[in-house]
């Protein structure tokens, strides 16, 4: 018969037992669980692959369109994107380019004057505006605005585009109104990494694309996040309220996120250099 002592060590021997066996039996568990979550994981991945595989590569659609930008430009933006190249050596390239919406000369100088401001004096069908000029910062610019003022090509040029949303910009300078007219020929870009796009500025659109900026210019009526890709020229001096009376009539909205022309026609009578 078995003494105490042994029934104890039998017990215990036995408890140790169940206790492997309890051990052994939870490793198999977790590694069941384990193995199982991989797998279902491993499916989920190659059934998205295969999702994708389908409405990508078996497709023969086009994809969309990426989203039209909302930076002045003189046309729509080239598909390569704005431009970045630094701004132009002095002195000044007039490129013949496009055909001219007006028969008018490239300026007299490649090499104008890189100091002082010149006065615009500018009558509209809304009411008088002041420019100022600045050389300084644009000479080749300037030079190339003066030379159209004194050529009259601005004179009976309707302002073609506003934007009321994400950007605050009345566009003008083309005298067809359909933002696709220039000159004749392109100037160079002068822009600045620093250059900020607040209210009052006058600036060069462009069509994206380097050293492409014309005749088409517009005024900031309002703070606006622009990248320093346009060449800014100068200054509203005084008639800011012209145009601030114009973007409160808002646009028709063509172009989509409060883009296209003013639903308050505004016409350039004339401009005239002081």
């Amino acid at each position: 018969m078995p003494t105490d002592k042994q029934r104890r060590e039998a017990s215990r021997r036995e408890l140790q037992q169940k206790l492997q066996q309890r051990q052994a039996s939870e490793a198999q568990r977790r590694r069941t669980t384990l193995i199982s979550s991989i797998v279902a994981t491993v499916v989920i991945i190659a059934g998205v692959i295969v999702l994708i595989a389908v409405n990508s590569g078996g497709s023969k659609k086009a994809p969309s369109a990426a989203p039209a930008t909302t930076a002045p430009a003189t046309t729509a933006p080239a598909t390569t994107g704005p431009a970045t190249t630094a701004a132009a050596a002095y002195p000044c390239t007039w490129t013949a380019g496009g055909t001219a919406a007006r028969k008018v000369s490239v300026p007299a100088t490649t090499t104008p004057p890189k100091t002082g401001a010149t006065t615009v004096a500018v009558q509209t069908t809304q009411g008088a505006m002041t420019f100022t000029l600045n050389r300084a910062a644009a000479p080749c610019t300037v030079a190339s605005f003066v030379s159209l003022v004194q050529q009259k090509f601005y004179d009976k040029t309707p302002c073609h585009r506003l934007t009321t949303a994400g950007i605050y910009v009345l566009q003008c300078g083309d005298p067809t109104g359909t933002g696709t007219g220039g000159p004749g020929y392109t100037i160079p870009d002068e822009y600045k990494s620093t250059d900020r796009f607040t209210t009052g500025v006058l600036a060069m659109a462009n069509t994206g694309q380097a050293h492409s900026g014309g005749s088409q210019f517009f005024i900031v009526y309002k703070d606006s996040s622009l990248p320093p890709q346009y060449t800014i020229f100068g200054t509203v001096r005084s008639g800011l309220s012209v145009v601030e009376k114009v973007a409160a009539k808002g646009s028709n909205n063509a172009n989509g996120q409060g883009d296209g022309k003013p639903n308050l026609p505004i016409t350039i009578s004339s401009m005239t250099v002081k």
